[in-house]
């Protein structure tokens, strides 16, 4: 499972067949701790709710593709869920 924090909103001027509606997103990838990692990442929104500020998980390759209603579309990264909280050795 990778974790990111949803940090935009990206929004495309061409869309390719099988992406009409689907959210794309800007996701900071974090680390185990929740510290930023990397550079963001452009994602779409399998959810269709995901917003700015939210923790998520998301996916990246051909699993991508396959979270998303019509599948092996041309993605790299999906949401997959919205994360309520993660705990550390019972730390929150």
């Amino acid at each position: 499972m990778l974790l990111g924090r949803v940090i935009g909103v990206v929004v495309p001027c061409v869309v390719t067949p099988g992406l009409e509606g689907v959210p794309m997103l800007l996701v900071q990838p974090l680390d185990k701790t929740l510290k930023p990692k990397g550079k963001a990442i452009v994602a779409a929104d399998a959810t269709r709710m995901a917003g700015p500020g939210e923790l998520v998980s998301y996916e990246g390759g051909r699993e991508a593709a396959m979270a998303l209603a019509t599948t092996f579309v041309p993605v790299d990264h999906a949401i997959i869920a919205i994360v309520d909280g993660v705990e550390f050795g019972g730390v929150r």
